[in-house]
C-alpha cells in the first residue's frame, strides 16, 4: 500500500466513481497511520494504540480507497466520546449534541479530486440520520492553513469562537448547522 514519498510519487487520474467509501477496519491503521504521519504538521501526532482507542470512541470512522490503497480517512466523534482532546473539550463545554470532526486527511497525490468534500459529506449525512444539529471542527489560524480556511467557508462553517494551545498555537472553531441550507445538503 503506497504511503508517504512512495504515495506522492504515484501520478494517475482520481475519477472520484472509481473510489469506494466505506468504514475503516483495524487492517486500514497501518495506512491511516502514514497519512496522518505525512500531514503531522497540521494534526496531533498518532500511534497505533491511540488511534485504536480514537477509533473506539468514534462514531464516524470512514476511509476512501482506490484499488485497494487508502487516499483518504475521516475520524468524527459524538458528544459523549472519552476524548481528551482540548478542541472537541471546547465543544463538549458548550453544546450538548453535536459531531466533531477530529481529523480528515486527503493523500497529497488525490488532492484537489474532491474527496475532502466527499468525506465532509459523508459526515454531515450521519449527522442529519442522527438528528444531530451541528457538525464541528477546527481549524489552525496560527500557523495559518488558508486552504482548510477556505474549504470550511465554502462548505458554509462560521467560526463560532478560536482558542490558544500550547506552544502557540491558534485554532479556529468552526460549526456548521446540519439543518441549514449548505453546500453540503445537496446531492
Amino acid at each position: 500500500m503506497p504511503h508517504g514519498r512512495e504515495a506522492q510519487s504515484e501520478a494517475s487520474p482520481l475519477p472520484v466513481a472509481a473510489m469506494q467509501l466505506r468504514d475503516a477496519t483495524s487492517d486500514d491503521a497501518p495506512a491511516v497511520l502514514a497519512l496522518n504521519e505525512s500531514f503531522v504538521a497540521v494534526l496531533s501526532p498518532l500511534d497505533r494504540q491511540r488511534l485504536e482507542h480514537l477509533a473506539g470512541q468514534a462514531a464516524v470512522y470512514r476511509v476512501l480507497e482506490r484499488e485497494g490503497h487508502i487516499l483518504a480517512f475521516l475520524l468524527a466523534m459524538r458528544e459523549d466520546a472519552n476524548y481528551d482532546s482540548p478542541n472537541y473539550r471546547w465543544f463538549a463545554e458548550r453544546h450538548r449534541r453535536f459531531l466533531y470532526i477530529d481529523r480528515i486527511v486527503v493523500a497529497a497525490q488525490a488532492r484537489g479530486a474532491g474527496l475532502g468534500e466527499l468525506l465532509y459529506r459523508d459526515a454531515h449525512a450521519h449527522a442529519r440520520a442522527g438528528q444531530v444539529p451541528s457538525l464541528v471542527c477546527e481549524f489552525d489560524i496560527a500557523p495559518p492553513n488558508p486552504a482548510s480556511e477556505r474549504f470550511h467557508a465554502r462548505l458554509g462553517f462560521r467560526e463560532v469562537g478560536r482558542q490558544t494551545l500550547g506552544g502557540g498555537k491558534q485554532v479556529s472553531l468552526q460549526m456548521l448547522d446540519v439543518g441549514s441550507a449548505t453546500p453540503l445538503s445537496h446531492g
